[in-house]
């Protein structure tokens, strides 16, 4: 099965975890760290990414940290994979032969390509805050 880069579960965890974060209040990067037992260095990396796509912002001083920069209601799971992973494909044909089997184009990267795109039809229909939603109402 595909496998996402461990840089884009910690963005996942963290995105929900700043939109459980009040609104206007900020979280400091090594709570964040804390939260999923990384260093504040290596998350720091992740959440540049996140800040650049968008997603978050960042507020410096005593009181700073990072929030959620748009409507937690518009930040899909493929824009916070986007982020982190870029959006390039994840199958590229591995051939250039010249014979009949591939002069059609690649027939097997189509099937991967359709199969992407499903995946990441169904990415862009599910959003950060149904799962914060669910542990509010779990937590509740």
């Amino acid at each position: 099965m595909m496998k996402y880069s461990k840089a884009t579960n910690y963005a996942l965890h963290t995105m929900v975890f700043l939109t459980l974060t009040p609104k206007g209040k900020s979280m400091s990067v090594e709570s964040l760290a804390d939260m999923q037992k990384l260093s504040p260095t290596y998350l720091s990396k992740i959440l540049t990414k996140l800040v650049k796509a968008g997603l978050i912002e960042s507020n410096p001083g005593v009181n700073g940290g990072y929030r959620i920069s748009k409507r937690p209601q518009e930040i899909s799971f493929l824009d916070v994979i986007y982020a982190i992973e870029g959006q390039t494909s994840l199958f590229s044909c591995s051939s250039d032969h010249e014979d009949s089997f591939h002069n059609e184009g690649c027939l097997i990267e189509k099937v991967m390509v359709d199969a992407e795109n499903n995946m990441k039809e169904e990415l862009s229909k599910k959003f950060i805050i149904d799962i914060a939603n669910e542990i509010d109402k779990n937590m509740g």
